[in-house]
């Protein structure tokens, strides 16, 4: 398995720091030839892409919608239009490659980014598809992110329990994703700086295998974002790894 590193940033504030650390780990899983997942763990931006579609259409979705973000952190100013625009070029990128060319072929993207544009910083998560954004505050998990899929249609219409779910023949059908149209913004939900947060962003082949409550304890078990993204991978692979499996963890503290 491959091993995560905790990386460290340093935020100025009026009063005091934000000090945020974080980690990142993918793997192809057990059942699948190829990681179609791509991630982005760059202050001040962390993102999962879980891509789909053919062969290798899939990793080419994801790895061009990546890439593309990557190219807005580095310019140096993340809000949602610079965001949008870098999907718009990944979807044009997607539709020009010779190997993209099912219709299918597309990626999530799912994240979290800090706007320190105001006179106080904010989370700000961004969602395509159904990957996931969950949030640990207060030793309580909360997912952010809504699923774009079929089955989260069903539940929100009470036409389906969330346990129910689990085993919907339909459960892999996303209705929203960079690549196959033309429409890519995201869902947003700005969110507070709070000391002791912590978030983890991950591609459905973790939730796949490990339930809310298995993601809650592995994070109390391990403060370390390393430690908790390694733990939460081996339970993964452990208890089937029957997808690819990408795992952001952030840690946000308030210093002095």
């Amino acid at each position: 398995m491959p091993h995560a590193a905790t990386r460290l940033h340093s935020v100025p504030l009026a009063q005091g720091s934000l000090e945020l650390s974080w980690a990142a780990v993918t793997d192809v899983g057990k059942r699948r030839e190829v990681n179609q997942d791509a991630l982005l763990a760059d202050f001040p931006l962390f993102v999962v892409a879980d891509g789909m579609g053919g062969h290798i259409g899939g990793e080419i979705a994801s790895s061009n919608t990546v890439t593309r973000l990557k190219a807005v952190v580095e310019a140096g100013s993340v809000t949602p239009k610079t965001i949008e625009k870098a999907l718009a070029r990944a979807v044009k990128d997607i539709a020009a490659h010779p190997e993209a060319t099912d219709d299918g072929t597309g990626t999530t993207v799912t994240g979290v980014y800090l706007d320190t544009s105001g006179t106080e910083p904010h989370w700000v998560s961004l969602n395509i598809g159904d990957s996931r954004v969950y949030l640990l505050r207060d030793d309580t998990l909360v997912q952010i992110t809504t699923d774009h899929s079929v089955v989260q249609e069903l539940i929100a219409a009470g036409r389906l329990s969330p346990e129910e779910a689990e085993h919907h023949p339909y459960g892999n059908v996303i209705t929203r994703a960079v690549g196959p149209s033309d429409s890519v913004r995201p869902d947003y939900v700005r969110l507070e700086v709070v000391d002791g947060d912590r978030f983890v962003i991950c591609s459905d082949g973790l939730t796949k295998e490990l339930t809310d409550y298995g993601i809650q304890h592995f994070l109390r078990e391990h403060a370390d974002p390393a430690d908790a993204a390694e733990a939460m991978m081996d339970a993964a692979l452990e208890n089937g790894g029957r997808d690819n499996v990408t795992i952001i963890v952030l840690n946000v503290v308030h210093g002095d």
